[in-house]
């Protein structure tokens, strides 16, 4: 066999090769030590395309080797084209970008070494490896080299991964900088620039760019739209999204489940429940995640029984839910107390051994907390192998709302212990066990060290529950003290807390005044005037309730209708005061009349 043929040999064996580790490779790398045969003879093979031998995708997990390689190679061999194919290939493993980001130096600076730049595609390379590992320090010493090298002048493409290093580094003016600077800017160039203020909490700015992109006759394609129309969910306007829906149709943008989906979670965060129906109901095809905009858009404007019935039409599609999906129902569940359904998800997650920890181990405390099992919410609580802020929140409020006190206050005595810091939400769990429990001593410590140990600055809803406390234990001057030093201007928060406490205590004249103020907060809140009527009824003043009542009715002040609702077989039934809607309404009114009877008959038999 022939140097030439010797070599081909080699080269098949080596496109073989999958990995660093393999025994095969390591052999062949010793055999072309020994042997030299590239490097005296066949200087071209190793640099010309299309395929070269170490242009294979290897997940390199350590760089001696490679440097190993190229240390035995003549320098005539030392080829950009070389070094560029393997460092193409070095950063391709995601669990070990570090380490990769630091090999890839290693072999830029024995390129360097002998003599050889790096070019517009050894650039983008290293690049990407930063943007990876977020290495915002090694990404700016790359852009000063291609500034020496005026690359960011002369290469769209290298500019258009420098942005994305500061996008992914989280420093927008930087990323800013460089797309203003760009003497040539293409589809990603915006693209990136637009992603970029989205996705670190700049929306409006994200849309302002997509209209500078339209202003530069750029045509958007469906990924920079999703991104837009993300901006438009986040920012909540409805008239935004519009336009940007209009610009789909009127440049006859390919409507993907992508962008169907998008569209639909803009509609739905946007407010409007009817028109993001429509368009999912209109999509060609529709993956989970199309399932899961509605469902969660639906739970997100507070309509939970529709969210429900998405879920059931989703079954019976055939599809299966995954973890989004599960948490979005398990939310719906908790706020309509349908505890049948919240029992066939946590079953379905046992069935399909789904980890009931993070999200959904978290839905599933707050589902059985708020749908009155609460022996069962601590069960699956304890079951959690990893538990967060947001695991022992559930916890605690559930507790507190069940009158646990003992146990909400050791489960939050816990969470230091653990590691865990508390967070707003956490006290107001931890302060309305209190309220409940009349711990007014306790309520008081813990309210101090919200912001003494926990460095957290109490809102209106930790001041109202503070008052509530006060109230609720009679400490009815206290309470009014404490607002008179609240740091904040009291909203209808607190100042409903100080009326239901003088509601408990039959504390008229206080009342009237309370009213008043909470009036001038929320003039059309209708629980003031139902309140305050229950306070005149319970102190016999019937002419000041009848008033009220007038005074209600004149100002067009009406009070919300209570609901109810019933799981009957998975389906939730709402029912409210002269409701009528139900299709089997005059069976139920019926069944009514007949117990109303029965009850009356039973009365006259006991007299």
């Amino acid at each position: 066999m022939n140097s030439q043929e010797l070599w081909v040999h080699v080269y098949g064996r080596l496109k073989s090769c999958k990995s660093i580790s393999t025994t095969q490779l390591k052999q062949l790398h010793s055999f072309l030590i020994k042997t030299r045969p590239l490097p005296l003879k066949y200087p071209n093979l190793i640099s010309s395309p299309p395929s070269p031998p170490h242009k294979h995708k290897h997940k390199y997990s350590r760089s001696t080797h490679i440097l190993s390689f190229l240390n035995h190679l003549e320098k005539p061999d030392l080829c950009l084209s070389l070094y560029n194919a393997i460092i193409q290939g070095l950063p391709s493993n995601p669990t070990t970008k570090t380490a990769s980001l630091f090999q890839l130096f290693e072999l830029l600076g024995h390129m360097l070494a002998n003599g050889i730049l790096p070019d517009h595609y050894t650039v983008p390379s290293v690049l990407k490896a930063c943007a990876q590992s977020r290495a915002l320090r090694e990404g700016q010493q790359i852009h000063a080299y291609a500034i020496k090298t005026r690359l960011v002048l002369s290469n769209v493409y290298v500019n258009n991964t420098l942005m994305r290093v500061y996008a992914v580094c989280g420093v927008i003016k930087w990323v800013r900088m460089v797309f203003d600077e760009s003497p040539q800017r293409d589809l990603v160039s915006w693209t990136t620039l637009i992603q970029g203020y989205v996705k670190m909490g700049f929306p409006r700015e994200g849309v302002e760019a997509f209209f500078g992109m339209c202003d530069a006759e750029m045509r958007a394609d469906e990924m920079t739209l999703v991104i837009v129309l993300s901006a438009c969910s986040k920012l909540g306007d409805l008239s935004l999204g519009k336009k940007i829906s209009g610009y789909i149709y009127d440049n006859g943008v390919c409507r993907d489940v992508f962008i169907g989906n998008a569209l639909v979670d803009m509609y739905l965060k946007c407010g409007d429940a009817d028109f993001a129906r429509k368009v999912f109901n209109e999509m060609p095809v529709r993956n989970v995640v199309s399932w899961n905009s509605m469902i969660s858009g639906l739970a997100h404007q507070g309509k939970f029984k529709e969210a429900l019935d998405v879920f059931q039409e989703m079954q019976r599609m055939g599809l299966e839910p995954d973890d989004v999906t599960l948490v979005g129902v398990l939310n719906s569940c908790a706020n309509l107390g349908v505890l049948e359904m919240g029992e066939w998800v946590h079953a379905y997650v046992d069935r399909n051994q789904i980890e009931a920890d993070g999200f959904i181990g978290n839905a599933l405390v707050d589902m059985y907390a708020k749908c009155g099992s609460i022996d069962r919410a601590f069960r699956v609580f304890q079951r959690m192998n990893r538990r967060d802020v947001y695991s022992y929140t559930a916890m605690i409020v559930g507790l507190a709302m069940h009158g646990e006190v003992e146990m909400a206050l050791d489960v939050f005595a816990e969470m230091p212990r653990v590691g865990v810091e508390p967070d707003e939400v956490t006290f107001i769990g931890v302060l309305a066990a209190c309220s409940h429990g009349g711990l007014v001593a306790e309520g008081q410590k813990y309210f101090r060290e919200m912001s003494s140990v926990y460095k957290l600055r109490p809102q209106t809803e930790h001041y109202g529950c503070m008052v509530d406390l006060l109230g609720r234990a009679g400490l009815i001057n206290e309470a009014e003290e404490f607002i008179e030093n609240m740091p904040i201007e009291p909203d209808a928060f607190v100042w409903g807390a100080l009326l239901g406490a003088c509601r408990i205590h039959g504390k008229v004249e206080l009342a009237e005044s309370v009213m008043k103020k909470l009036l001038k907060v929320e003039p059309e809140r209708d629980g003031a005037y139902v309140l305050m009527s229950n306070i005149y009824s319970s102190a016999n003043r019937w002419r000041d309730a009848v008033k009220l009542r007038r005074a209600m009715k004149g100002k067009n002040v009406k009070k919300t209708p209570g609901c109810s609702s019933i799981e009957l077989d998975g389906i939730v039934h709402e029912f409210r005061k002269g409701d009528k809607s139900h299709k089997r309404s005059k069976e139920i009114y019926k069944l009514l009349e007949e117990i109303m009877s029965h009850i009356k008959n039973h009365e006259l038999l006991a007299h």
